[in-house]
């Protein structure tokens, strides 16, 4: 395993209804990315398409693809050899017929596939109906070991659950990567806009620091219509932050790039031994978390 520093990026971008336009602007990025020195990139949450689950509709099924041999997975997997750069691609995964799963796939720099990550958590909020679409992921919380060092994936809703970032971060990875797609409902901007990408950056910062652990989130932006007649406006605002939780690169809702920062698993490793959280973890007193709230107890 590498444990030399390694430079990341992020990519933070808008959609198109069409499928190829949004691989092929994945793809501009990505070579910008490997322009500006990158070794590990992460794109936003199933960037190959709009976000489909604003509304449920069985046709959006035609979407997903086949893990391994999909157009897209190959398109990725081809991009990584050839650029020799860990690229971790988010996609819509048919597993078989009437079971898909969000996924994110991590391929080396050689183009090897290193394993995947399904998403664990699946919300069910209006414009955010995952549940009619994917099956909660059965592989656990994942570290992957690529060329240039160790990471974590988690995607979107995952975000909001500790025990997801802590999970990852015990197995030893020096980044957690966030793939996300997570936007305003229109009417609701300018009474919470704010607020709201404050709390999503608020919350992983938060990982960061009680996990002495790098993490970045790409999210997506720009305003998606809904063939239903609605729409949701993703709020950018990715970011990259330290093991503190300081932001090294934080852009707005309006900003189309890349970001990013380099990871040194010796910062990861020392801030560890200062700020020893895993060590004084009561794993005796936590058989509670295995269970669902209960006020009576």
């Amino acid at each position: 395993m590498a444990n030399a520093p390694f430079t990341i990026g992020i990519i933070q971008m808008s959609m198109q209804a069409a499928p190829e336009a949004n691989v092929k602007r994945a793809e501009e990025l990505l070579r910008e990315a490997k322009a500006k020195g990158v070794q590990v990139a992460c794109l936003p949450e199933l960037f190959a398409s709009y976000y489909f689950c604003q509304s449920e509709n069985h046709d959006y099924f035609n979407l997903a693809e086949a893990i391994p041999n999909g157009p897209t997975y190959l398109k990725m997997q081809a991009l990584a050899k050839e650029l020799g750069m860990v690229i971790v691609a988010s996609l819509f995964e048919r597993r078989t017929a009437g079971m898909y799963h969000n996924t994110a796939v991590v391929f080396d720099a050689d183009g090897t596939d290193l394993g995947m990550y399904r998403k664990m958590h699946i919300p069910d909020d209006p414009r955010f109906y995952e549940k009619f679409y994917f099956t909660p992921g059965d592989l656990g919380f994942k570290n992957f070991d690529t060329k240039f060092g160790r990471i974590g994936v988690l995607i979107c809703w995952d975000q909001w659950f500790p025990e997801a970032a802590r999970l990852t971060a015990m197995q030893g990875a020096s980044v957690i990567f966030y793939p996300t797609a997570i936007g305003w409902h229109p009417a609701e901007k300018a009474e919470y806009g704010e607020e709201q990408w404050n709390k999503w950056q608020t919350v992983m910062r938060g990982h960061a620091v009680a996990n002495n652990i790098f993490i970045a989130a790409p999210n997506r932006i720009g305003l998606e219509p809904e063939t239903d007649g609605g729409a949701l406006e993703f709020f950018g605002h990715s970011f990259i932050c330290d093991t503190s939780g300081r932001y090294i690169e934080n852009v707005d809702e309006k900003f189309e790039g890349v970001l990013t920062a380099v990871i040194n698993p010796a910062k990861v490793e020392k801030q560890r031994q200062y700020w020893p959280y895993f060590r004084d973890r009561r794993i005796d007193a936590y058989g509670k978390l295995l269970q669902h709230p209960d006020a009576s107890n």
